[in-house]
């Protein structure tokens, strides 16, 4: 019997000897590097040119059934898995129009307030160009992380949102959004009207 208590107290001390306390391991992000962005002027036949990152592959564009000229312009990225939609209206000088795209434009945007956690909004303007606009930055769990629009004023207005196939998890996609963000901000600052 001596025997066997001397055996469990040693199991006991042993056991509380091993006293450090024990700390889970933090969460960790993946280190997503992506390529030095390489950009190249878009050969669309659209009433408007930019440069875009050539990255960006499956460039597509379709005349759009509108009551003005309007084009559907697709910006694939497949290894980021997102989609930068952007859209062509022709103002034809007419202010209604202009007042109408601004107004859908930025109800787009505030469509997104139910679930954003903040949209910080960063206005653009290049004399040089006649381009003048806004870019949206939609933090939080949003389907649409970053939008944007752009016009002269007169006789074009060009909007765009980008979206991901994957479910809006917007630490996941962070990395990913501030990566084609660049391009977007790139695309804005090269974008000359025909």
């Amino acid at each position: 019997m001596k025997l066997y208590n001397l055996f469990l107290l040693a199991i006991v001390l042993f056991c509380l000897s091993c006293g450090e306390d024990y700390l889970p391991k933090p969460k960790a992000y993946l280190r997503l590097d992506y390529p030095q962005a390489s950009y190249e002027t878009s050969n669309l036949d659209l009433p408007f040119t930019f440069e875009k990152n050539q990255l960006a592959s499956n460039v597509s564009s379709k005349k759009l059934k509108s009551a003005t000229p309007s084009y559907g312009v697709n910006l694939d990225y497949p290894a980021l898995k997102g989609t930068l939609f952007l859209t062509y209206k022709s103002v034809e000088g007419n202010k209604e129009n202009l007042i109408k795209y601004f107004r859908d434009a930025q109800k787009f945007t505030l469509e997104h307030t139910v679930k954003a956690d903040e949209i910080p909004v960063y206005p653009f303007e290049s004399k040089q160009h006649k381009v003048y606009g806004v870019l949206s930055e939609v933090k939080g769990d949003v389907a649409s992380p970053v939008q944007f629009y752009v016009t002269d004023s007169v006789q074009h207005f060009l909007t765009g949102s980008l979206y991901f196939r994957a479910k809006p998890n917007y630490d996941s996609i962070l990395p990913a959004v501030n990566y084609i963000q660049k391009d977007i901000k790139h695309m804005m600052e090269t974008l000359q009207w025909k």
